[in-house]
């Protein structure tokens, strides 16, 4: 399978199926269009920076709802979160999605603003990748992405939703996150990265995506 960045908190995952990840126009946050295709696009949250399904190419499916589905060997699980930690009063709700593909299974917390309670952490675990916020203000930050991990125990962590160069987003850097982690724990992959069922860490890695 292959993992693709496109930007802020947009994913591609590409193996049996393609899977696109909250996808965004690029232009409205100042970074680069995402230029893909998918099979299945799975949105966390109806906003700008995360739902732009139109720029993403071919005839796909799309999740914005909480879902139990199995579209060509992909099994979608939604679980119910908040954008804010008090209950989404302050941004509403997210979706987590956790999906399973070529027997690897991946968890997109999307715009995530809270610690996950233990009904959350039973129904995502056990778990091989996190695509992690880590930018603050509108989700958690690094510290609260770093007791998120520790719930979860995922075998690879990959941080997203945070400051890069064009962005026009008032986050926080990925450097925040990274101080609280030994450096041969990080690998950088570039824009994107193969990944095997077969050669999945046994302790966690953190993988850090170029824009």
């Amino acid at each position: 399978m292959r993992i693709a960045w496109h930007g802020h908190a947009c994913f591609e995952v590409e193996g049996s199926s393609t899977v696109v990840l909250d996808p965004h126009d690029g232009r409205s946050i100042g970074i680069k269009t995402p230029v893909t295709r998918a099979d299945i696009v799975m949105i966390t949250h109806d906003h700008f920076d995360h739902n732009c399904a139109r720029i993403v190419k071919g005839d796909f499916v799309t999740i914005r709802e909480i879902v139990e589905r199995n579209i060509d060997g992909v099994r979608i699980k939604g679980i119910e979160a908040h954008h804010d930690d008090v209950k989404g009063d302050k941004r509403g709700a997210v979706n987590i999605y956790r999906f399973e593909m070529d027997g690897v299974s991946f968890c997109h917390c999307g715009d995530l603003g809270h610690i996950l309670t233990q009904d959350q952490v039973e129904e995502l675990v056990p778990l091989d990748v996190l695509f992690i916020p880590v930018g603050g203000v509108f989700t958690i930050d690094g510290k609260m992405a770093h007791r998120i991990v520790e719930q979860l125990k995922p075998k690879i962590v990959i941080p997203m939703h945070y400051r890069v160069g064009g962005l026009s987003l008032s986050i926080q850097t990925l450097d925040p996150f990274l101080e609280e982690i030994e450096e041969e724990q990080v690998f950088g992959v570039g824009n994107e990265v193969e990944i095997y069922s077969d050669d999945l860490p046994d302790e966690t890695e953190y993988w850090v995506f170029c824009p």
